[in-house]
């Protein structure tokens, strides 16, 4: 019938528009036959599974940022839903990392434009992947080695990911993941503290509460990543109480007043009350700093309210007023400060109040000997607890997979290149960090400040633990992705008043 009305010409062009669109409906008609046919041959776990994993990597190739708000959640409940594979933990987190990246991959090919963005922080990331591959020329073990680089590639490639796709307007939602997020796991913590839900060696107070770890198998770690949350809830707070709002009428106006002061002040109250069931001393410090750090760059009345508080502490400490804080506190700091003070650790008797202490300790003497050794290039990144048995002191045979102190791990095990290539990247890191507060105001101001106490709490806490655990390393890139956006943002607005 078209051949008979239009054109040769013309027919033959509606002929070449109607058969892909023909091909692509019986492509899509077949392609749900087979999924139907797969779906009813699966037992209904897989194929309820299988159903919710489809229509969220449709969601996720349709718009990636949707896989950015998911993953978040996913970071803290990793091990729940992981397996190991020789060493590598695969699972959810790991699933939704590649769906999003290959969504971005999918975008670029589509619009014929693969655009690699070059963002602050690259360089020296690139640097310090530099320093991590030279050190594996001194590396017993390559699999080892392989293993804790990837964590940095796969932060790279989300921070990389983050700065091409998410815009200012997706801030309200990432930002509220990361708040629910915290929260889900301190009401898990809180509960497990509260109803000594956990293992035996965990009690505390004579048996009448159990230290909270959430999904983390440990305390500590569960501390930590409370203490990457902690920061960002408390700088929404003092935004919240500080800043003029609209009337209640026109808060939707904008999606920054979804999330009000109510909701930062009981998402804040929950984490820093699992940050103390945790007993972790290694969060309080890092978390303590971290006030500093809020505080400090917020600026203004914050910082000076903040001033007088802290001269109030130091008023009450002269006097003697620290007496008063719980008997566990003084505890928990007093058994450290007893620990430190041990001449020999591999002959010292060992107690359950100072068995943490001293095991960290053995651990930092072995890091500090391997890098003696091993000034320059190190034993080869991921190798700390292959070369652990050479320097193992006393009965601390358990190389823990860390040395309890970033810093020491990455001298030993990266030598002095890796060492100053890593500080570097902080540094530069804190610099976006501040010129991210100082270019931003508002929420995105109050994001940023939050995200620059994550920071510290990370460099903090360090002192005493490994933090690049269980899904964090792709936590801290989010929170270099925000500071990159906010301070992008910040340079837009100065271009568009010029």
């Amino acid at each position: 019938m078209l051949q008979t009305i239009l054109p040769r010409s013309d027919s033959v062009a509606v002929g070449q528009i109607i058969a892909p669109r023909a091909r692509r409906r019986a492509a899509l008609v077949l392609t749900l036959i087979v999924l139907g046919l797969i779906l009813a041959w699966l037992p209904l776990s897989l194929a309820t599974a299988g159903l919710l994993g489809t229509i969220a990597a449709v969601l996720i190739l349709v718009n990636p940022v949707w896989g950015l708000v998911a993953l978040i959640p996913l970071i803290p409940f990793s091990s729940l839903i992981s397996i190991q594979v020789g060493g590598v933990s695969l699972g959810g987190m790991e699933a939704i990392l590649l769906l999003i990246l290959v969504a971005w991959l999918l975008r670029m090919t589509a619009s014929r434009q693969v655009v690699i963005p070059h963002p602050p922080l690259l360089l020296l990331w690139l640097l310090w992947l530099g320093a991590i591959l030279v050190s594996w020329l001194a590396a017993l073990s390559l699999g080892a080695a392989l293993t804790e680089s990837l964590k940095w590639l796969e932060m790279l490639a989300l921070y990389l990911f983050f700065i091409a796709i998410v815009r200012r307007r997706h801030l309200p939602w990432l930002v509220g993941a990361i708040l629910l997020a915290g929260v889900a796991q301190a009401l898990l913590g809180l509960y497990q503290f509260l109803f000594r839900v956990g293992p035996e060696g965990f009690l505390l107070f004579d048996g009448r509460f159990l230290r909270a770890y959430g999904t983390f198998r440990q305390p500590n770690p569960y501390a930590g990543y409370l203490g990457l949350v902690l920061p960002i809830a408390l700088s929404l707070v003092l935004w919240g109480l500080s800043s003029r709002r609209p009337p209640r009428a026109n808060r939707f106006v904008t999606p920054y007043y979804l999330l009000p002061t109510s909701f930062f002040l009981i998402t804040f109250g929950l984490m820093l009350a699992a940050l103390y069931a945790s007993q972790s001393r290694g969060a309080w410090i890092g978390f303590a700093a971290a006030v500093v750090a809020v505080s400090l760059v917020r600026g203004g009345r914050t910082a000076a309210l903040f001033g007088l508080v802290v001269a109030a502490f130091a008023i009450a400490g002269a006097m003697g007023a620290f007496q008063a804080l719980p008997p566990a506190i003084i505890q928990r700091f007093g058994d450290a400060f007893t620990a430190l003070r041990i001449p020999d650790i591999a002959t010292t008797e060992v107690t359950d109040a100072n068995f943490a202490a001293i095991e960290r300790l053995a651990h930092w003497k072995a890091a500090i000997d391997m890098w003696r050794d091993h000034l320059w290039l190190g034993v080869g990144f991921g190798n700390y607890p292959v070369v652990y048995p050479v320097y193992a002191i006393g009965r601390w045979l358990n190389p823990l997979g860390h040395a309890h102190n970033y810093y020491l791990n990455v001298g030993a095990e990266t030598g002095l290149v890796g060492f100053l290539a890593y500080g570097l990247f902080w540094l530069a890191a804190f610099g976006l960090g501040w010129m991210a507060v100082r270019r931003s105001s508002g929420f995105q101001r109050a994001v940023a400040a939050g995200a620059v106490g994550v920071l510290v709490h990370l460099s903090v806490h360090n002192l005493v633990d490994n933090l690049f655990v269980q899904g964090m390393y792709l936590h801290i890139a989010i929170v270099l992705g925000l500071l990159c956006i906010i301070f992008q943002a910040g340079i837009d607005n100065s271009s568009r008043q010029v």
